[in-house]
């Protein structure tokens, strides 16, 4: 799917509708002391290297792909994302 540079919605910092710059955000890497991170090492981990007790789920193909907009008035930064998944997002 296609989506513009620049997209035209409300901004709250100005309080009317702006130009927002679109950028495509990627997840971050994942905290090591998160609560998930703990409990799949504590059963991935342990014993003599037996099987886990649990099967990982496949992943998803498509997910919903977020954005930052950013206004071009004054600068600040909003997420936004569409609702739709797709599978390749290209800027156009």
């Amino acid at each position: 799917m296609k989506i513009p540079k620049t997209i035209k919605i409300y901004c709250k910092k100005c309080n009317e509708h702006q130009d927002h710059k679109i950028k495509v955000t990627k997840s971050k890497k994942a905290r090591a002391d998160s609560k998930g991170t703990r409990r799949f090492q504590k059963k991935h981990k342990k014993g003599y290297g037996g099987k886990a007790k649990f099967t990982i789920k496949p992943k998803k193909q498509t997910k919903k792909p977020n954005f930052t907009a950013e206004c071009s008035k004054c600068k600040s930064k909003k997420p936004f994302s569409i609702p739709k998944k797709m599978k390749k997002v290209e800027i156009v």
